[in-house]
């Protein structure tokens, strides 16, 4: 494969194709465990994350939401997509899939990986700048642990390879999600 020729690229160019942290848009809606109580968390799309063809069929969404894969700060499709969750001690996202690799690196705080589920469960905690690739078809979660600080959100950055990626919920995050809504809370 030959590397792209180099050309030229104007200031305006490259400022939209910046994302400030300061003027990300989060979103804490958009996937299908949002609402339950363990998995409060805010969703910064940075890079790419454009909405799936299949989005919404068989429980298939963007890993990042509907509602954020709408709004990229950098709108681009060239491979990969960048974005960061905060949250409180005790938050984080249920288990699910990817068709790509999704990797974690934490900015702050720390943080509990789990892959597999049932009896095959596994875990490990990890710290800021500690970084974590799970492959396609690996089921996974994380969730921030950060015990002296209960009241403070803290930061996971995960890249995700494709151009508009998909997720989904494992069986038991479904039934954990169904269970939710049956208690009508």
């Amino acid at each position: 494969m030959a590397l792209p020729v180099i050309r030229k690229w104007t200031r305006a160019q490259i400022l939209a194709r910046t994302a400030r942290h300061t003027d990300l848009k989060g979103f804490s809606t958009g996937l299908q465990d949002s609402h339950l109580p363990e998995c409060e968390k805010t969703t910064y799309n940075v890079i790419g994350f454009q909405t799936p063809e299949d989005a919404g069929q068989g429980g298939v969404n963007s890993p990042v939401g509907r509602d954020a894969s709408m709004h990229s700060a950098i709108p681009i499709q060239e491979g990969f997509n960048l974005g960061f969750v905060k949250c409180k001690p005790g938050r984080g996202v249920l288990a699910h899939n990817h068709d790509t690799n999704e990797t974690f690196v934490v900015i702050s705080g720390r943080w509990r990986v789990e892959w597999n589920e049932g009896a095959d469960r596994e875990t490990l905690e990890v710290g800021p700048l500690d970084t974590i690739s799970f492959p396609p078809g690996c089921a996974r979660r994380f969730e921030n642990i950060t015990a002296d600080a209960p009241d403070i959100e803290h930061t996971l950055l995960f890249v995700i390879g494709g151009d508009a990626p998909q997720n989904e919920f494992t069986p038991a995050s479904l039934a954990r999600i169904a269970e939710f809504e049956r208690s009508g809370r």
